[in-house]
């Protein structure tokens, strides 16, 4: 939800998709192309700056929706410092720290070109440049319907911890869990009720064909193609160099 309210709300919602994903593409690549530490963090540094300065995503929200990923990173990297001992058990191993820092550093960079790209799109947008690239139709399908349905449950969800609120249901730690437990229980119904009447309605329509949406107009498109390509182009030269 914040990270599509964010993509609406950014200074680039009226930017061309495809030019924010071909730069995001770039910043990928550029990560898995350098080899220093330097320009890693250099790299990830840039599609940082370029997401908040450029974009005007707000410094919360892209902490927020990056302490997920950072922390499981985290978590990956004290696992690689740990190996088995020679008689058993487990050692700290230091001697690794270069090697696991250049991979902390390149998925730091690959995790902001991806969140550059996804707190700047919003879904529709994004679903209409994957058909442009041939996505196969039925995970779109799929996506598109994940999609609408999270938004379905998550009124679903405010209306009835509102209705237990207004019950008293939420009185005590013992009360609320209880609250939440049987809530998380109706909505396991709800979700298998409502995909069932999607699935209902698309047969009553004879649906065969992939889920179409009107899509929006970009009138500068290929200006703002020509800026992110030569954007690209710089990301992609500037990690060209650890390899020279």
């Amino acid at each position: 939800m914040r990270i599509d309210a964010t993509a609406y709300a950014c200074r680039w919602h009226g930017v061309a998709p495809a030019a924010k994903g071909l730069f995001a593409l770039a910043g990928i690549g550029a990560a898995w192309l350098a080899r220093s530490p330097g320009t890693l963090a250099v790299l990830a540094l840039l599609s940082v700056i370029v997401t908040l300065a450029g974009a005007r995503v707000p410094v919360r929200t892209y902490l927020a929706v990056a302490i997920t990923p950072l922390g499981f990173l985290l978590l990956s990297c004290l696992t690689m410092l740990v190996t088995p001992a020679a008689g058993g058990g487990w050692r700290w191993a230091p001697q690794l720290m270069p090697a696991v820092a250049c991979i902390a550093l390149r998925s730091v960079a690959v995790l902001s070109a991806v969140l550059g790209l996804v707190l700047t799109t919003p879904m529709p947008d994004l679903l209409a440049l994957l058909r442009r690239l041939r996505v196969p139709g039925l995970l779109l399908d799929l996506m598109a319907l994940c999609y609408r349905m999270l938004f379905v449950l998550r009124q679903a969800w405010d209306e009835g911890s509102t209705a237990q609120a207004a019950r008293l249901g939420h009185r005590g730690m013992r009360q609320q869990w209880r609250s939440i437990g049987l809530l998380a229980g109706q909505m396991a119904v709800q979700v298998w009720q409502r995909a069932s009447a999607l699935q209902m309605a698309a047969d009553a329509r004879a649906g065969q064909d992939s889920l179409r949406f009107l899509a929006a107009s970009f009138p500068h498109a290929r200006r703002q193609l020509a800026l992110s390509l030569l954007a690209s182009l710089f990301l992609l030269a500037f990690a060209l160099r650890d390899r020279l």
